[in-house]
């Protein structure tokens, strides 16, 4: 018994002994090759961190990207200017992450965290170690069953979004994404908006919070800004560290919105990592790393386990040239929930937003609204398709009226339908009346309580039917009412 107890009392002394501090093996820098720095002597884990000192005494911070046998290849976050052969490589203990909070809520940030609107510090808090972000069991996801309104138009009727799905935005350069993700940021009815702004000229940046954005979008949003001049792991921390605020704020039971511009240029700057490193190329260039990178931080979106939020996301895509077949569009296509593609031809007609609605497409639309609203997209994407098939021949001249009556029917609806798709910067329509404007776009009122004739078009014949289900609906309500 006394055995037992002496043993007892000497493990509750144990923790006091114990060594407190763990030495840190220095190591010595031997080569710099474009952005890549290569060291030896370090005992550094791939994703640790080092701070190299260079000649002036100034230290820069560098991430373990790779390494071959003793060799360690890091890569800066600023540039390396005055650095010397021999300087000093010091592993670095922990980190430090973001307390996710109000208190976030109309900041703006850089890829480290660090705040760049002059308004003061933001609250951190030390982690003692670097552990990758937990994941989502995927069956313990809450299946997507509600809509989320984005106030604009066409996406709302056409294009429904739901709570926790991700959303890619397809577009080349200057047809209007970054004042489409303005307008989702000031009229969403999401409880926060997290925007990351990755990869973009720093002019955008100033421009998107000012002018875009606006002081009533921003006071409830957390802006991440990471320009072109940033080095590569620098974007790739800040678009790492837009989802990570998002997931925060999603444990809290929040409904984010998640706006990143864009998934292109994370994808870039991966590829001049791994370039760097040796990595051989594949895909145009791409090596295979960035189409591991890309799902890997798309999954981390979308809806949490029961009871708590969700994250709905857009990610923008730039496609080269216009080429859908991009290989970053391509692969961003496959694993997201659905894509809303921007045309030119629209943007440079003067119709905005220049959504294609032909190319577009929600995925989880058929299970987020009615059945009759989702009939309603239907017959409005079947009228659109009819006229832009006959398009040609009706510029020229060379359709005659009669020849086909659903053509005939297209035409004369398709005003409507352009006006209908058309809405101003700081226009609002909400998820309701987005709705009703459809269902009087594609029924005519001066159709309503007609007979359905024999001869009709399956366009007509469609629209016909929706009209007398809805009239039909009106005298049973009327009736109960009575």
């Amino acid at each position: 018994m006394l055995r037992q107890s002496l043993a007892q009392r000497l493990r509750q002394y144990q923790p006091q002994f114990e060594p407190k501090l763990i030495p840190i093996v220095e190591g010595r820098l031997t080569r710099v090759v474009g952005l890549t720095l290569e060291a030896v002597g370090c005992n550094v884990s791939l994703g640790g961190r080092c701070s190299v000192t260079d000649g002036h005494g100034r230290e820069i911070e560098a991430e373990v990207v790779g390494f071959d046998g003793p060799r360690i290849y890091l890569m800066p976050l600023t540039g390396v200017e005055g650095l010397q052969p021999g300087a000093k490589v010091v592993p670095l203990d922990g980190g430090e992450q973001l307390a996710v909070g109000t208190d976030l809520l109309g900041r703006v940030l850089n890829g480290l965290g660090q705040p760049i609107d002059g308004r003061g510090e933001v609250p951190m808090e030390i982690i003692r170690t670097s552990t990758a972000p937990k994941t989502i069991n995927p069956l313990q996801r809450q299946p997507i069953r509600k809509s989320l309104d984005v106030g604009i138009t066409t996406i709302n009727s056409l294009l429904t979004v739901g709570r926790g799905q991700r959303l890619g935005l397809f577009a080349g350069s200057g047809v209007g994404k970054s004042v489409l993700l303005g307008m989702m940021t000031q009229f969403t009815t999401a409880d926060v908006i997290v925007v990351g702004l990755i990869g973009e000229r720093g002019r955008e940046v100033k421009e998107f919070i000012d002018e875009i954005l606006g002081e009533q979008g921003l006071s409830r949003a957390v802006v991440v800004a990471s320009p072109a001049d940033d080095a590569p792991l620098l974007r790739l921390r800040a678009a790492i560290l837009t989802t990570r605020i998002a997931e925060g704020f999603r444990d809290q039971g929040k409904d984010v919105l998640l706006l990143m511009d864009s998934l292109t240029r994370y994808a870039m700057a991966q590829r001049e990592i791994a370039l760097a490193i040796g990595e051989p190329p594949a895909t145009k260039g791409y090596p295979p790393s960035v189409f591991a990178k890309i799902p890997q931080l798309v999954e981390r979106a979308g809806n949490a386990a029961k009871g708590q939020g969700s994250i709905t996301a857009f990610y923008t895509v730039l496609t080269e040239g216009d080429d859908q077949q991009d290989p970053i569009a391509d692969s961003a296509r496959a694993i997201l929930d659905g894509h809303i593609v921007l045309s030119r031809t629209l943007a440079e007609s003067g119709h905005y937003p220049a959504i294609d609605i032909e190319a577009s497409i929600s995925r989880v639309m058929p299970a987020i609204v009615t059945p009759d609203h989702f009939a309603k997209m239907q017959l409005f994407r079947r009228i659109y398709s009819r006229y832009q098939q006959n398009r040609d021949l009706i510029s020229v001249g060379a359709y005659v009226a009669g020849s086909d009556k659903d053509t005939d029917f297209a035409i004369e609806r398709m005003p409507h339908l352009r006006q209908f798709m058309q809405q101003g910067l700081k226009e609002r329509v909400g998820y309701e009346e987005a709705v009703q404007k459809l269902n009087g776009v594609v029924i005519p009122p001066a159709r309503t309580g007609e007979a359905v004739p024999n001869n009709v078009t399956p366009l007509q014949s469609r629209t016909l039917s929706h009209q007398s289900g809805a009239q039909s609906g009106k005298a049973a309500a009327a009736c109960a009412e009575s």
